[in-house]
């Protein structure tokens, strides 16, 4: 059966800084979709992050591109194993150099947290009990 992929793509002021930190968050690189204007982060088998300089942005739309440290362009949430893969991941992203969001959503059978990246684009991890999904 097909798997139909996702490829997000962010706008980045630094392809290099950005690759860096995406790897210290534990993802990979896809070497052959990458080069100094771009870098291919695989965060699973059907999420790709494209992580575009500005210019090769440019390349794809005739719109503005949004500074992301002043306006939400975009939130992604990303799924997690557990409540402690949540707070690992964002934990690893501050180290890292972004910055995380304060808010904490705890609704018991939901869990998450968000950071921002190096360019302010928003990520947010959530842990849902898979006992609340199916009932």
């Amino acid at each position: 059966m097909y798997q139909q992929m996702i490829f997000v793509n962010l706008a980045t002021d630094d392809v290099a800084a950005s690759r860096k930190f995406f790897t210290e968050l534990g993802y990979s690189i896809n070497p052959q979709f990458s080069n100094d204007d771009c870098s291919c982060v695989v965060i699973s088998d059907t999420i790709i992050a494209m992580l575009l300089s500005k210019q090769r942005y440019a390349d794809f739309t005739k719109k503005e591109i949004a500074d992301s440290t002043k306006t939400s362009e975009v939130l992604i949430c990303l799924s997690a194993e557990s409540r402690e893969k949540v707070d690992e991941l964002v934990e690893k992203a501050v180290t890292a150099g972004g910055t995380a969001n304060d808010d904490v959503q705890d609704q018991g059978f939901m869990y998450g947290r968000s950071f921002e990246d190096l360019d302010g684009h928003s990520w947010e991890v959530v842990w849902m009990d898979p006992a609340a999904v199916q009932g």
